[in-house]
């Protein structure tokens, strides 16, 4: 009688995108953090902006140490967190991935989630971390202005667009890369933070499933948030703009 062969379980290419600007401080503890999980095919893609305080010299210098665990981009100046993750997207999807993600570079996002997440997305097509179902929290030392003011984010953008969602502004994603090639890229122009609410707009559009997680959000510890009056401006219109620019989908 032949031996019984065992199916492999398969690991999804998993290439998680981390734009950054002045987390010197930080990324080196996150890269240390996510190699420790011994995730299996997982890559962190570094993209950053010149920063001034040579968080892309440090990134090279972890290349060096972690190998392929680590992919590192320049570019010239600082342009923003939505051009990051349209650039960190196409060159993910290039080197072959099965699934792209988005996180913060500061520590906010808990990387020991990332495990679940892909776990996960082997059954829909988009995973969010979310801060606002049952098992999710803020930082429990944020100030009640402050989660006032997330939460009315979340609740103006959702109610707006009308997303099946908790947490519209959250940025700890995971994409298949079906999903991720469905989505109208060139079109989503945003690029502060509400780029995490046209995506999620769009792929909503798209009829694509999107699957939220809980995920306990901690305020970063070291570096300055890049939230600035501007940021907040471009949000609170640009999801108005969303109705019109993505009604055809």
């Amino acid at each position: 009688m032949p031996a019984l062969i065992k199916n492999k379980k398969k690991h999804l290419k998993t290439i998680i995108v981390l734009p950054t600007y002045n987390e010197a401080e930080n990324i080196p503890i996150l890269v240390k953090t996510i190699s420790a999980l011994n995730i299996a095919d997982l890559h962190l893609m570094v993209i950053d902006d010149n920063s001034p305080d040579g968080t892309g010299q440090i990134s090279e210098e972890l290349q060096k140490e972690y190998g392929d665990l680590i992919l590192v981009r320049h570019r010239a100046k600082r342009m923003g967190l939505g051009s990051a993750y349209r650039l960190g997207f196409t060159e993910a999807l290039s080197l072959g991935a099965d699934a792209i993600g988005q996180m913060d570079s500061d520590l906010s996002h808990p990387p020991e989630k990332l495990p679940e997440m892909i776990e996960t997305l082997k059954n829909t097509d988009v995973v969010i971390g979310s801060r606002y179902i049952e098992g999710g929290s803020v930082d429990q030392n944020w100030p009640l202005w402050r989660k006032a003011l997330s939460a009315w984010g979340n609740f103006y953008a959702r109610t707006i667009l009308g997303l099946p969602l908790r947490d519209v502004t959250g940025g700890f994603r995971l994409w298949s890369r079906k999903a991720l090639t469905s989505m109208p890229m060139e079109r989503i122009v945003s690029n502060g933070y509400v780029f995490q609410v046209e995506t999620a707009y769009v792929a909503n559009r798209l009829g694509l499933k999107l699957k939220e997680v809980p995920i306990y959000f901690a305020d970063r510890k070291w570096g300055i948030s890049k939230m600035n009056w501007r940021i907040q401006v471009e949000a609170a219109w640009r999801v108005w703009y969303a109705l019109i620019d993505f009604r055809d989908l």
